[in-house]
């Protein structure tokens, strides 16, 4: 029963297929609901059942590395404002379940060097910079870079959007 309840906490609305950025997608139960709430079903799910589907965010706060869901949506948000205003990038809205969304670098698919999957931003839980770039390739997934959080992607964006 909290497997069921659990899909319905994290599913999205229909319209999340047409996002044009992570806050547009952030109308399911986990993202509205009280968070003292949402950790504890989060956690109740858990146990016993190993990893179950959730946003990066929700991870990291219960694990306590990540103060709050605000400042999760807040790094998705600076993360979108960085990238709507740079040419070639798009939010693909239809993530992993549970996920937040990721954004791609169009241009590096299908170019010189021939990759089939474009430069990837996605957020992680991973590392405490909260951000992985995952480099334009085809054939097997290469090792996220960790990136330390919004300032350290725009620090460093012209050398991402340089691999095409």
């Amino acid at each position: 029963m909290l497997g069921l309840e659990w899909s319905q906490a994290i599913e999205l609305p229909r319209v999340a297929s047409t996002a044009t950025m992570p806050s547009e997608i952030r109308r399911a139960w986990v993202h509205r609901a009280p968070e003292d709430h949402v950790i504890a079903l989060f956690r109740a799910s858990s146990l016993g059942h190993g990893p179950v589907p959730a946003p990066w965010w929700l991870r990291a706060v219960a694990e306590g590395r990540l103060e709050s869901r605000e400042i999760g949506f807040r790094i998705e948000d600076r993360i979108a404002q960085l990238l709507m205003r740079r040419p070639g990038w798009e939010f693909v809205p239809w993530a992993a379940d549970g996920e937040s969304g990721y954004w791609e670098f169009m241009p590096s698919e299908n170019g010189k060097s021939g990759h089939t999957v474009p430069t990837t931003v996605l957020n992680t839980d991973r590392h405490d910079g909260w951000i992985d770039v995952l480099p334009a390739h085809s054939g097997s997934t290469p090792q996220p870079i960790a990136v330390r959080g919004p300032g350290g992607l725009r620090s460093r964006l012209g050398e991402f959007e340089a691999v095409r």
